[in-house]
């Protein structure tokens, strides 16, 4: 690839596919991403162990052998997103070869090999992408957020959404494991008085800490298994503080054989764990917030989304996503829209947050259609539960989940949900099942063909859901409707009628 793709060309909607290059401390990896959807789900998504970052407290210099695998790997990145077809290509680098007294030589090789320039990102510079990448999925995001690479620790105070103060410290799980080598003690002191020198942090007390970063993630995966969290997705997994600092300080102790038991994780990834874990048990008993959520979102969607257009920037990653997914996966072009608005005379009254999981539903309710009947119902509920879109707490997945296996005639009270039902409570159970009644009834009446349900409403009455359909009504009624119609309004304690 002899340079920089342009951005976008001014007659379309975005910047088509893009490929980032991330050169961190301890990983290089490329993500490939098919926007012009905002945040949409990586089409490719690899990382090579590079460790740059090994040593640069004791020498000043990038890892040598870091640095030739990391041109081996950006060669095999920059001809993978060229043959991927990547329309911009964007390499950034972050604390390793911001701080190294050879960075500026690394990246004017990287410049001479590849004709491509490398975007040294700034502490804040960093902090705030990990940030941006951050409220992409949690627009409210109120608290601290703490993104731990190799190198550094970035950290920015979120108020309900906006950014407040930040700040940059060499607490990265690198350059702790190489503090720890010379005893915990001196470990904990580098951290202690690293964090006093960022006061403000403390003012996240009683609120949230979103945790970012690839250790962290892992740190997650662990503390999903330890208290048998029902749901294994990292992004959203939120533990109350004295959760956190139990499981935190339990890594933290670990010898590095006994977390190598522990499947899923990378060896390499294992023996920095317990400098990570330190480091977030410190970072929690500084600032106490009330509960810790990890994120699986940062600094590269926060560098994609400074490439988007504004337009783009400001949809709802949500429904966005849903959307895009339904043109993909759908059958017909029945709108979610379409199914949300006939859906309405069930759900007077409701909030804007329940409204729009109620669209999501509605999007995604015909993503098991070319599923083999008899597993419709259980594969779209899997689907649908591990989907890797932002914006989802752990609840809200089980919500739309068990809407969509409803819809597709599963049984609420199954061994196949009974254990995510743990997270919801009886007022969110009964919506699950009301919201996925009304979808199976939506899909029998119009058969999942578009502009068939608007010519048709709904109407509830003290004791009565009626359909009311048009008078050549042939095309509307079955035995198959009418009992799906009884279903639905037995779930709301009325009696079905059609008119």
């Amino acid at each position: 690839m002899a340079g920089v793709s342009p951005l976008f060309d001014a007659d379309t909607d975005g910047p088509g596919r893009v490929a980032i290059i991330d050169i961190g401390s301890n990983t290089l990896r490329l993500v490939v991403y098919d926007a012009p959807l905002r945040l949409p789900i990586p089409m490719f998504n690899e990382k090579a162990q590079c460790e740059l970052g090994r040593g640069l407290a004791a020498s000043g210099r990038l890892n040598p052998e870091g640095v030739l695998l990391a041109m081996n790997s950006l060669s095999r990145f920059i001809n993978l997103s060229h043959s991927m077809g990547a329309d911009h290509l964007e390499l950034v680098a972050t604390s390793a070869v911001r701080d190294a007294v050879d960075g500026p030589d690394f990246v004017a090789e990287v410049k001479r090999r590849f004709n491509l320039d490398v975007k040294v990102l700034s502490g804040p510079e960093e902090a705030q992408l990990a940030a941006m990448g951050l409220l992409s999925g949690v627009p409210l995001a109120d608290g601290l957020l703490g993104d731990l690479g190799g190198g550094s620790l970035d950290l920015v105070a979120l108020e309900k959404g906006s950014f407040g103060e930040q700040g940059t410290l060499p607490l990265g799980h690198l350059r702790m494991a190489e503090a720890m080598e010379k005893g915990s003690e001196n470990a904990a002191n580098v951290i202690a008085n690293s964090l006093a020198e960022l006061p403000w942090i403390k003012e996240a007390k009683g609120r949230t800490f979103y945790a970012i970063g690839g250790s962290w993630r892992a740190l997650a995966r662990i503390f999903i298994s330890q208290i048998g969290h029902p749901l294994h997705v990292v992004d959203n997994f939120t533990l109350r503080r004295d959760d956190a600092l139990r499981l935190s300080k339990i890594v933290a102790s670990q010898r590095i054989d006994s977390l190598q038991r522990i499947p899923g994780i990378a060896r390499r990834r294992m023996e920095t764990l317990p400098a990570a874990a330190m480091v977030m048990d410190a970072l929690i008993r500084t600032i106490e917030p009330q509960s810790l959520t990890f994120s699986g979102f940062g600094m590269r969607e926060g560098q994609l989304l400074q490439i988007l257009p504004d337009k783009l920037r400001e949809q709802d990653t949500l429904i966005d996503a849903c959307k895009s997914f339904s043109e993909r996966v759908g059958r017909f072009a029945i709108r979610g829209g379409e199914i949300l608005e006939w859906m309405n005379p069930l759900f007077e009254g409701e909030a804007i947050a329940e409204r729009r999981l109620r669209l999501a539903a509605c999007l995604l309710s015909d993503i098991g259609w070319s599923e083999h009947p008899d597993y419709r119902a259980e594969h779209a509920f899997h689907r649908v539960l591990r989907i890797p879109f932002a914006g989802l707490t752990h609840p809200n997945r089980v919500l739309i989940a068990e809407a969509v296996y409803v819809r597709y005639n599963g049984d609420p009270d199954s061994k196949l949900v009974s254990p995510v039902r743990s997270l919801l409570d009886p007022g969110q159970q009964a919506w699950v099942q009301v919201v996925g009644l009304a979808l199976r009834l939506a899909h029998t009446l119009s058969g999942s063909a578009p502009g068939l349900l608007e010519q048709t409403r709904l109407k509830v009455s003290d004791s009565k859901l009626t359909l009311v359909v048009p008078e050549d009504s042939e095309l509307f009624i079955s035995e198959t409707v009418e009992r799906r119609l009884k279903t639905l309004a037995r779930s709301l304690g009325l009696k079905g009628a059609i008119s």
